[in-house]
């Protein structure tokens, strides 16, 4: 595209805050460190997780920049930027999370493949931009359409950017039209971050955000969308973020049995303390975040001190001065995380602290990693653990 290119190399990436862990360097993917996340509601960009497939895309002229709009619609159309923004802008405070948040642990079971992310591959962040719904009527989609009458009924996104998985091609993904036509699902064509432009790591100038989903269906870099009337064929849908079940393996995978995964289940974790830490006896505070996907919200948090043997419920936050209830949208942000803290006493010896979450449909973490094992390492939503050992016992 002119003025929009993908480099073929790493030699011009951005800079990124230096506390970030970085779990791969080329491509970059780096998560903040636990602790940070937990600082405010809404994470700031610089500790946003980063991910990419390919080196970062760079915008070399704005005013070339266009977005395509094609395939089984009434006409193709170009929007530039400016057009963009003459649509009705919309905000929305939303959670994406990558669906290997948590792979390491999953891979300390069994060693999976992908990138190995601790508990931060996770951010909430307030997107502003226009909703597709409102883009997409530009080209004769209506609202709350199943399908063109050319027959379209999936929506896909197709990245400027480079990708080996995809041969040197585009990352590419899709959801369905009805989702993205569906003004109550809030997906984005998402231009701000925080109120501030996009920056290069998070899809300047412009990227999608299907709050709810895994972060994998949210593609940064927007060159194109393009209606179809299968899901996309794309690598990261058909081949990748699929969840198998614990039997299935490298050698007998038949990645056509599964579905794309799409909404992510319920998660939780602690922030607040490493997985092995050192505390003084006494009283002290267990914080993190819990999250689940498709608007759910989280219903109760609770917290373990003695490994699972009795439990007492966290208090839940999301805006200040406003209770947090888990099933009213007035009352809280519904694609957006609950950050959670719990004051507890700590024995003087050590201790197993658990994290579980539930939300409002009753859904509730697995125990163990053993019984949703995948080989790819994806949505690892089990018992979040860490391991305390106080100042007045023996180490």
């Amino acid at each position: 595209m002119p003025g929009f290119i993908a480099p073929s190399d790493y030699s011009r990436e951005p800079q990124r805050h230096p506390s970030l862990k970085i779990n791969a360097k080329e491509p970059f993917n780096a998560e903040p460190p636990r602790q940070a996340l937990i600082l405010s509601y809404i994470t700031p960009v610089d500790y946003f997780y980063k991910r990419s497939h390919g080196p970062i895309p760079i915008v070399q002229d704005l005013d070339h920049y266009s977005l395509t709009i094609d395939g089984l619609v009434e006409k193709n159309i170009q929007l530039s930027m400016a057009q963009i923004k003459l649509l009705p802008k919309y905000t929305v405070t939303a959670t994406l999370q990558c669906a290997g948040n948590r792979r390491t642990a999953m891979s300390q079971h069994m060693k999976v493949r992908g990138v190995g992310w601790d508990i931060s591959a996770i951010g909430n962040a307030t997107w502003g931009g226009a909703k597709l719904s409102d883009v997409l009527e530009l080209v004769g989609v209506a609202k709350f359409s199943t399908a063109t009458s050319a027959g379209g009924k999936h929506v896909e996104f197709i990245s400027v950017d480079k990708c080996k998985e995809e041969k040197g091609g585009p990352y590419k993904s899709s959801i369905p039209l009805l989702q993205a036509t569906d003004p109550q699902a809030d997906v984005l064509l998402a231009y701000e971050m925080n109120g501030e432009t996009l920056n290069r790591d998070h899809g300047y100038p412009l990227r999608v955000v299907v709050p709810g989903v895994i972060g994998a269906r949210s593609v940064k870099w927007l060159d194109r969308i393009t209606i179809i009337e299968n899901e996309s064929q794309g690598f990261f849908m058909q081949k990748d973020y699929k969840m198998f079940p614990p039997s299935v393996n490298w050698d007998n995978i038949d990645w056509s049995t599964r579905r794309p995964q799409m909404d992510f289940p319920i998660q939780s974790a602690i922030c607040s303390l490493e997985d092995v830490d050192i505390i003084k006896p006494g009283k002290f505070r267990v914080a993190g975040y819990a999250v689940s996907g498709g608007g759910r919200g989280i219903e109760r948090v609770d917290v373990s001190i003695d490994g699972g043997k009795t439990w007492s419920a966290a208090d839940r936050f999301q805006k200040d001065s406003v209770p947090y209830i888990s099933d009213e949208d007035s009352n809280r942000d519904k694609w957006a995380w609950v950050l959670f803290e719990a004051l507890v006493d700590l024995p003087n010896n050590n201790a197993d602290i658990i994290v579980k979450a539930v939300d409002s449909a009753a859904n509730v973490q697995p125990e163990n990693v053993s019984t949703i094992w995948n080989l790819r390492g994806i949505l690892n939503t089990s018992w979040h653990h860490v391991y305390v050992k106080s100042t007045a016992s023996k180490l």
